[in-house]
């Protein structure tokens, strides 16, 4: 049974099965009193989290639909500062029914839409490709099909409308590792550290052609390629952005970082591919969210906006970096972790570097980092320091029984 959660301005709590004939709309008499109603998909997710929060919290006039599948990514209590807000709800459904889209599009009056749900695992989408294809590109399309249907049945057709996509850096394909020692970069911002390097003379831009490597990357491509086509055929607001590697509290534990600081926390090995080499971006998750919100609210529809970090460092330096932190956060002595880092095969099809050059939207509308990543990696790791217990329901997949006991018997 589909069940969603909604808080009234009266502060009561309604739990509606998607089953009843009202199923999609939300119960709250004050609904229309918002300016607007926001879909925001993949929002019990690490990224979508974020921006769920930050969304909530900064315009109470706005009403914060979180959709979410809750797949093993997807996870409640990572809102549960936020979930008794008046004007958020969350709605668990699939983003492939085309037929729940159009009911939870049309009854909820929504007028815009920041798409993040996906699968976004490239070990993951090599072992089921299937899956990947069936989310991120049949997803993205059943929304687009069903907010066009809606918006293009009001009399104002598709003014004050907006389908917000957002995908990754890793459409582009791989960059050349040209300078596996480092150089100069060619921009800076006020965040960047002394580390600042750039490996190689390339970077993508947001006219790079398209040149996926994994199923994964090939998934989003689609995707992306029908938001633009959506745009392009019926004329509907849309906006892309491509992004590279986040990092920040609340990410699930089989990415880099928070996995990284669980092992060294628990003295267990620290898996590198290859000779550790590969280059990437890193962005911290909450600059994401500014970034999000920034471009929802001023971003120039039908374009597309890269959002990096400035931020290159090669997978082995990362974990250095990592490693150093944890055992200096927990009293260890400098070098005490070293030992943990085993060398692996490196994995089908990994491409070696990633670089975004991110000038665009820092001077069309003005977005930078704000942390040097020694700084978000420090309150990174203080996060999943100080929050075992999460990362314990996380590991355990307690986490997944949060929804149950939260909302299923409401």
């Amino acid at each position: 049974m589909l069940l969603r959660q909604c808080l009234g301005n009266s502060g009561h709590i309604a739990i509606l099965s998607l089953h009843n004939q009202s199923r999609y709309q939300i119960s709250d008499n004050n609904m229309n009193n918002y300016k607007r109603n926001i879909l925001i998909t993949g929002g019990a997710g690490f990224i979508g989290s974020h921006v769920v929060r930050l969304f909530v919290r900064k315009y109470p006039e706005y009403h914060i639909i979180n959709l979410d599948k809750l797949t093993y990514a997807g996870n409640l209590a990572n809102l549960s500062d936020i979930e008794q807000a008046p004007n958020y709800s969350f709605v668990k459904a699939d983003i492939a029914d085309l037929d729940d889209m159009r009911h939870i599009i049309r009854d909820n009056n929504i007028d815009g839409i920041i798409h993040l749900a996906a699968e976004s695992h490239v070990d993951r989408s090599i072992r089921d490709p299937f899956t990947f294809a069936r989310t991120n590109v049949m997803g993205t399309l059943a929304l687009l099909q069903a907010a066009r249907e809606y918006w293009e049945s009001l009399p104002e057709k598709f003014e004050g409308k907006l389908f917000y996509h957002i995908s990754t850096d890793e459409v582009y394909g791989a960059l050349e590792l040209t300078a596996p020692q480092g150089i100069e970069s060619p921009f800076s911002t006020k965040a960047s550290s002394e580390h600042h390097h750039a490996y190689g003379e390339e970077f993508f831009v947001e006219s790079t052609p398209y040149n996926p490597h994994s199923p994964y990357s090939a998934s989003k491509a689609s995707s992306d390629h029908f938001v633009r086509a959506y745009h392009d055929t019926y004329g509907m607001p849309t906006l892309v952005t491509n992004c590279s590697n986040n990092y920040g509290p609340y990410q699930f534990p089989e990415k880099l970082i928070p996995l990284f600081i669980n092992n060294i926390r628990h003295r267990k090995p620290l898996p590198v591919y290859g000779k550790g080499e590969n280059v990437r971006d890193w962005l911290f998750v909450e600059d994401h969210a500014r970034a999000i919100d920034l471009i929802f609210h001023k971003g120039k529809v039908a374009d597309t906006y890269n959002i990096g970090g400035f931020n290159e460092w090669k997978n082995i330096d990362i974990i250095k970096v990592l490693i150093r932190t944890v055992d200096r956060l927990l009293g260890n002595p400098e070098g005490y972790s070293d030992s943990l880092i085993t060398y692996v095969t490196d994995r089908a099809g990994h491409d070696l570097r990633y670089a975004i050059d991110s000038r665009k939207l820092q001077k069309e509308l003005g977005w930078e980092p704000s942390l040097q990543f020694e700084e978000g990696i420090e309150r990174t790791v203080k996060w999943y320091l100080d929050n075992q217990p999460w990362v314990d329901r996380i590991t355990s997949g307690d986490y997944q029984k949060y929804y149950e006991e939260m909302y299923a018997n409401r």
